[in-house]
């Protein structure tokens, strides 16, 4: 914008209708590297959308209990928490992009021969075991990696919309991907399924390698464990961003312990089965979208606040469930925070992306991806003794208050309550942020 960075302007945002901005929606898709990129994600998103209920189904097809799909799926967990540090710093070293590769040959490679197993009929639940801790390693390279490239392949002042085009691609597959998978375990069997995420991983390892990235782009002198320190003292040192990783850390579990754990048996228990929970489930997936297109023509400046008033927004649902509302509030209410998540999300990766520098970024997002990871399977465990405790609206009451909380409570802080959006100044393109200028 001209004279945007006249003095006494350098605040101002941009006035920009919404006309304009829907013409601006798909200008990061015109950048190849952006566009092999976003392309790629959605691949392997569709795969990933099908895949828990092909390996569900495989697991019960040679004879495999609740039990033993816990075990499968706790198989591929335990190995992102451990090495999702590992991945942060490998991906700060080296080409980003190069490291998605390789991520996904390994993906394509271990469902391969599980889909092999399944298809020969040998396959035993340590095989699909395997793979899903094979799975569960390399994400934890895949997640850091793909966390920076946005940076590396998109201009700052499009990184918002960016962000949003791939929530929108992400929420979009989430919609119609478990139905998809149900059909096709029940039409081509498990093992067709899981070939197929395998197929997903190695287009979407052909379309990496075009993004383009050369390992000289980001420069790492120091040895691995003195990076990893590097990385927690960047993390630590910006007091605005673990206070909200530990903001996560609460909601995350307890998002996940009241909606997925404990949604289908509110569904099977009080709204008459599965196809009703589904229709639940309909409209947090159709919020999600919803918020994702906002995300194109509104971009918040009052970053801190609109994070938290959308992760709040996932008590609704809970608080929903645990009156006993009517089914359509309780759809209102799924679909609203869903809205809710899609917008925060993709306001804050804007605001990381502009204030943690790219030699750092990778490394200081994997402490934070891991900070909310964490607590996660502590969630799950504490179901049962919650559930028989308070009862099932008692949990769900309790997750959604505790929900609340955690949500307000960031915002006592002056730090939080100033993260805002980054502010395209001056007619060369260059980017000014007021939260470069706010206290770390």
């Amino acid at each position: 914008m001209r004279g945007a960075g006249r003095r006494g302007q350098s605040d101002a945002v941009p006035r920009i209708g919404w006309k304009a901005r829907a013409r601006q929606a798909a200008v990061p898709l015109s950048i190849q590297p952006y566009r092999m990129h976003f392309f790629a994600r959605m691949l392997s998103w569709t795969g990933s959308a099908v895949a828990p209920i092909g390996l569900a189904f495989a697991v019960f097809h040679i004879d495999g209990g609740p039990g033993a799909l816990g075990l499968v799926l706790a198989a591929g967990m335990i190995p992102q928490i451990l090495l999702l540090l590992i991945g942060g710093v490998v991906a700060d070293r080296w080409s980003r992009a190069r490291v998605m590769v390789w991520a996904n040959v390994v993906c394509c490679v271990a469902e391969s021969l599980a889909a092999l197993l399944l298809w020969s009929g040998h396959a035993r639940v340590w095989h699909l075991a395997a793979m899903s801790m094979v799975c569960g390693a390399a994400s934890a390279f895949f997640t850091p990696a793909a966390g920076g490239v946005v940076v590396d392949v998109v201009p700052a002042e499009m990184r918002h919309t960016a962000n949003a085009l791939l929530k929108i691609g992400q929420n979009t597959v989430k919609v119609g991907g478990p139905a998809l998978g149900g059909f096709l375990v029940a039409v081509a069997g498990p093992a067709w399924v899981i070939g197929w995420d395998a197929l997903t991983f190695a287009v979407a390892a052909v379309l990496c390698a075009r993004i383009g990235l050369t390992s000289g782009r980001v420069k790492v002198k120091t040895g691995f464990v003195a990076d990893l320190r590097d990385g927690w003292r960047d993390f630590w040192s910006r007091r605005w961003l673990w206070v909200m990783v530990i903001q996560g850390s609460v909601i995350v579990p307890a998002w996940l312990v009241g909606y997925q754990a404990l949604g289908p048996v509110y569904g099977e228990r009080f709204l008459g089965g599965p196809a009703l929970w589904g229709v639940v489930v309909s409209g947090f997936t159709g919020g999600l979208i919803a918020g994702a297109a906002m995300s194109l023509m509104w971009k918040p400046r009052l970053v801190g606040v609109v994070v938290c008033a959308g992760t709040g927004g996932m008590s609704l649902p809970l608080a929903a469930m645990a009156v006993r509302a009517p089914l359509p509030v309780v759809v209102v209410a799924a679909a609203l925070a869903g809205a809710g998540l899609a917008v925060s999300m993709t306001s804050w990766a804007s605001v990381v992306q502009a204030r943690i520098p790219a030699d750092r970024l990778s490394r200081t997002t994997s402490y934070s991806t891991l900070g909310q990871l964490l607590p996660v399977p502590i969630g799950y465990a504490a179901v049962g003794p919650l559930v028989a405790v308070l009862g099932l609206r008692g949990t769900l009451a309790a997750g959604a208050l505790l929900i609340v909380c955690a949500a307000v409570v960031p915002l006592a802080l002056a730090q939080v309550r100033s993260i805002t959006a980054p502010v395209p100044e001056g007619a060369d393109g260059s980017l000014v942020t007021s939260a470069a200028r706010a206290p770390r």
